[in-house]
């Protein structure tokens, strides 16, 4: 009876999820840093592209898209923009430069866009990008994907843009966070992955699921508001918001659900269980969770050599949390995290500069573009 038991409890422990790997790493080495405010004044900034020049493109999520000089100078708004619903969380959100830039002059940007009354939904753009003298515009703008069906919230929109590598676009969307059972219907855009094609269309190597959209990648997402492309495997990793606890570090694989609300290790905000539990077959686990929750929000990974004991690492911005949070990894694994920047700003965006330091849009009125450097540099 005994040889029974502990063979139950071996191939338990074999089946559930190893959740002392999952969560709360081992501090990293603490990293000395220099913050420089580049540029003030930015309302609500949320998405940054560098482009090739060494400028920057920020959008506002109160509206404007805007060109930044490496010496702090903000452009006025970039004519030929669509009009967002700038309600609670949503706006302008996104921009992302189109993988052949240098010739295409191609935007992409993500925007909560109007859909008549109080609805709306998570909208992806682009047009192309003119960087004239009398002010920078977008010409021959087009609607290349909406979120439907069209919801009547101001909440979790999703929006992170991402290229793969083979020029296709990742568009992460949000429940919209009163239809949160809607992220495990496949027939919906709420609380999914969206993989498409620069024009909209659907890639060949999309899921082939009965029941499923065409253009869903994924599904059972609360709101991913942090994504990139791993630079060795090219896998997408994202940063996604749970309620209260349970924030995740995911890397969606084609067709495969990742769980919301089934499944998670957060709580509602009343403190109520959402949910069956944190586990359940056919059901996907994070490779690694936060409880309390920091809220991440831009992420990159860094490969510079500026940080040379960086490389590798997956940044993560925390907007409740404040911080910078850079995760040490062991190919698919999180082995050590170091929290940066604690209570400096609420961080929207994560990116990488041209000269490997990491420059950060702040969440704020009168926000900011930061960059951090090693300490003195």
């Amino acid at each position: 009876m005994r040889k029974a038991l502990m063979y139950g409890a071996i191939l338990l422990a074999t089946t559930l999820p190893a959740q002392a790997v999952q969560t709360k790493a081992p501090a990293a080495p603490r990293t000395a840093v220099t913050v420089q405010s580049i540029a003030k004044g930015l309302n609500h900034p949320w998405g940054l592209q560098f482009l090739p020049d060494g400028r920057m493109v920020v959008s506002e999520r109160a509206g404007p898209i805007r060109i930044v000089t490496r010496d702090g100078k903000i452009s006025p708004p970039i004519s030929g923009v669509p009009t967002a619903d700038v309600r609670g969380q949503g706006g302008m959100l996104d921009v992302a430069l189109a993988p052949d830039f240098a010739s295409s002059g191609l935007l992409f940007f993500s925007f909560s866009e109007p859909r008549g009354g109080s609805r709306n939904g998570t909208s992806v753009g682009r047009g192309r990008l003119v960087l004239g003298g009398n002010g920078a515009r977008l010409e021959d703008v087009k609607i290349i994907f909406q979120q439907d069906p069209p919801y009547a919230s101001t909440m979790h929109y999703g929006s992170r843009l991402v290229f793969d590598r083979s020029g296709n676009l990742f568009v992460t969307t949000g429940d919209r966070y009163s239809a949160r059972d809607e992220a495990q219907n496949p027939a919906n855009h709420l609380g999914k992955m969206i993989r498409i094609m620069p024009d909209g269309g659907v890639p060949a190597d999309n899921p082939k699921i009965a029941g499923w959209r065409p253009e869903i990648w994924s599904i059972g997402h609360r709101n991913v508001q942090g994504a990139a492309l791993h630079p060795g495997t090219g896998k997408l990793w994202t940063a996604e918001h749970a309620a209260r606890g349970g924030d995740e570090v995911n890397i969606p694989e084609k067709g495969k659900n990742y769980g919301w609300p089934v499944i998670t290790y957060g709580r509602d905000y009343s403190g109520a269980k959402i949910g069956e539990g944190t586990a359940k077959a056919g059901l996907e686990q994070p490779i690694y969770y936060w409880d309390p929750s920091p809220a991440p929000s831009g992420a990159a990974f860094y490969t510079g050599d500026l940080f040379p004991g960086w490389k590798g690492n997956f940044l993560v911005g925390a907007l409740a949390g404040q911080a910078l949070h850079r995760l040490v990894l062991e190919d698919e694994q999180v082995v050590a995290e170091e929290v940066l920047l604690k209570d400096q700003a609420r961080i929207r965006d994560v990116r990488q500069g041209p000269d490997g330091a990491v420059w950060l849009l702040t969440d704020d009125p009168q926000g900011e573009v930061l960059r951090v450097a090693p300490a003195g540099r």
